[in-house]
């Protein structure tokens, strides 16, 4: 299989992400979207917006009333919650599990947030609520995993992750 070409598969780029969105928190905040209001809460330009606009109401996800009103249809709703959800399940993941600093956790979720399957974000809701639930193993596993040490000496011989090279020593050094 070429994973690499499923990238290509999303419904939505990072960029009609963040449209998607601005309709959605402008629609909230003030009742209304429009062009103008997009273009200035994402920094950019009218023009940008009405050409990333395009597609996305050819699609059926954005929905355009006489007055150039815009709205988020039924079916543009659905995927802005499934990508919130998906930004809040990674940052929490990042931030709270694996104690990335909560700056750069969100920066990795926005990265992240549209590329994330349904599939991946059910398993990580499943995950957090098995943390959540706060049974004796969970408490004890997470204790052990905030105490734990993971230097490994950089010899992948010894190391079960670290099969082919250290693995550290790349992320690391990149």
């Amino acid at each position: 299989m070429d994973t690499w070409k499923e990238f290509e598969q999303n419904v939505i780029s990072h960029s009609a992400a963040h449209h998607l969105m601005a309709v959605d928190d402008l629609v909230s905040r003030l009742g209304y979207a429009r062009v103008s209001d997009i273009a200035r809460q994402l920094n950019i330009t009218r023009g940008s917006v009405s050409i990333s606009l395009k597609p996305m109401k050819e699609a059926g996800l954005i929905l355009q009333d006489e007055n150039r009103h815009l709205r988020l249809s039924e079916k543009g709703q659905r995927l802005v919650n499934a990508v919130k959800t998906k930004r809040r399940l990674i940052e929490r993941l990042l931030a709270e599990l694996l104690g990335v600093s909560a700056e750069q956790a969100e920066i990795d979720a926005c990265k992240v947030e549209h590329l994330t399957s349904n599939e991946t974000a059910r398993r990580l809701v499943a995950f957090f609520r098995f943390v959540d639930s706060h049974d004796a193993t969970v408490r004890e596993f997470l204790a052990r995993w905030r105490s734990f040490e993971a230097s490994c000496g950089s010899d992948p011989q010894a190391c079960p992750t670290c099969v082919e090279k250290c693995m550290a020593r790349d992320v690391n050094e990149s």
